[in-house]
């Protein structure tokens, strides 16, 4: 598979973000490590949902689970978009990969190995990543989600999760330093933050960069990727922002 191909010969001594599409990001250290967080790799929403056309997949399958070992893997919370039912175990299945997820994945997780249950205020250190887990607000669905601060290589990028706009947790997010990238959704679906949020989230943190996610894969799930381009142009016109098509990478 090219995208697989791309991950391999991403030059070692520099930091990469590859997208996956919806939340699901893939980070590869200077040293060639590789952490996944929110994959979403397989059909399994369309069918576990209700609607089952609303949740068809949209965007194409990159990269099978099978083919990739990754060091590390974070699953935010339980939604099947997030911690991929189909996906994980196959992910999961050496003797290398490390899982954290809250403990609302404990009964999916069940039988797998070398699985970690975090919560917000834990910090794990584990090869070339420090992960530093922060509060999530994604309402009384999935009231254990956690966001993340991913410090590699001197960097760092916040995966701040499905949560509204918490104006509040400002130092939370802040508490280990300046934010090189954050990654924000922008779907406002189920209490997340939309794109006008995910802006004010923006400028709130002022991170060198800001990447949107959680739009293009189900029809269910809505999101506009040009409104938000449109808003920050107009509004935000000194935030910089990143629209990653599915399966780019970006080097920093």
């Amino acid at each position: 598979m090219n995208f697989l191909n791309d991950i391999k010969k991403a030059e070692l001594g520099k930091t990469h973000i590859f997208s996956i599409g919806q939340a699901g990001f893939i980070v590869k250290s200077k040293r060639g490590q590789l952490l996944g967080i929110d994959l979403y790799l397989s059909d399994c929403v369309e069918r576990v949902e209700f609607d089952h056309i609303g949740y068809k997949r949209l965007l194409p399958k990159i990269l099978a689970p099978e083919d990739i070992e990754l060091d590390v893997l974070v699953c935010t919370h339980f939604h099947r978009d997030h911690y991929d039912i189909d996906s994980v175990p196959i992910l999961m299945n050496n003797k290398k990969t490390r899982l954290y997820c809250p403990e609302d994945c404990k009964e999916d997780a069940k039988g797998l190995e070398r699985v970690n249950f975090i919560s917000p205020g834990s910090t794990i250190n584990v090869g070339d990543f420090n992960l530093h887990f922060v509060n999530c607000d994604h309402g009384l669905g999935a009231p254990l989600a956690v966001g993340v601060i991913l410090e590699v290589d001197g960097k760092r990028i916040l995966e701040v999760g499905d949560t509204c706009l918490r104006n509040d947790r400002k130092d939370e997010y802040l508490a280990f330093g300046e934010i090189n990238i954050l990654i924000a959704p922008i779907n406002g679906m189920n209490g997340n933050l939309n794109s006008k949020d995910c802006a004010e989230l923006t400028v709130l943190i002022n991170p060198h960069c800001v990447i949107p996610c959680h739009y293009g894969m189900f029809a269910a799930h809505y999101g506009d990727v040009g409104e938000f381009h449109e808003i920050m142009d107009k509004e935000y016109p000194n935030n910089k922002y990143l629209i990653l098509s599915q399966g780019e990478k970006y080097t920093f």
